[in-house]
């Protein structure tokens, strides 16, 4: 007669629920993070199309890059009064050698960047505000610099244009709307601790 014997089973720990607890732990921080992405892309998307569209290139676009090289002139002429402006273009009265104002060289890009960032934050609407106010003179301030040291540059050495032009002013001006940002961010008020629970009994 066989005789039925306990078959032995190996003690298993019971599983640990911290193994699964840090997806949970990290959601709101990940959910944060997803919803400022996926906002700042659709504000990029939106402004950047807004910004092709004629309508907004002839009443808008234009007209400011025209403003931006009269106030680079009426800058330039308090020490050169060789320097005029015509629509877009920075020229020398004398040879109308110079400069013209394009798409990208009027900073529009940088700042539809920065009020993408600036928006996409959760952030009283107040501080968003006073953020893409500020944000846009801190561009525009740098992009009257990087105007002002094309043309003479266009003048002194064509090389060195090209280089400035193409590589380090459009790096710069990028530059600076992020540490604006990063600096916004700063500025802004920080969150309320929550409430201290109760001790344990």
């Amino acid at each position: 007669m066989q005789r039925n014997l306990p078959v032995p089973t190996a003690n298993r720990e019971p599983a640990s629920n911290n193994r699964y607890n840090w997806p949970s732990a990290l959601s709101p921080t990940f959910k944060k993070m997803l919803r400022f992405i996926l906002i700042f892309l659709a504000c990029l998307l939106l402004l950047f199309t807004l910004e092709l569209l004629q309508p907004v290139q002839a009443n808008v676009i234009l007209p400011f890059t025209t403003a931006i090289a009269h106030a680079s002139v009426w800058l330039m002429r308090l020490f050169d009064h060789t320097v005029i402006a015509r629509q877009n273009d920075i020229l020398n009265a004398f040879d109308n050698s110079g400069i013209e104002i394009v798409a990208g060289c009027n900073g529009v890009e940088a700042v539809l960047i920065l009020v993408s960032a600036v928006l996409a934050f959760p952030a009283p609407w107040k501080h968003k505000l006073v953020g893409v106010a500020l944000g846009f003179l801190a561009i525009q301030t740098l992009n009257l610099v990087r105007i002002i040291s094309l043309y003479y540059l266009h003048a002194w050495n064509q090389v060195w244009f090209e280089w400035f032009h193409l590589y380090l002013w459009q790096a710069l001006i990028i530059f600076d709307a992020l540490v604006f940002w990063l600096v916004w961010l700063r500025w802004l008020p920080r969150e309320r601790e929550p409430a201290a629970r109760a001790a344990a009994p």
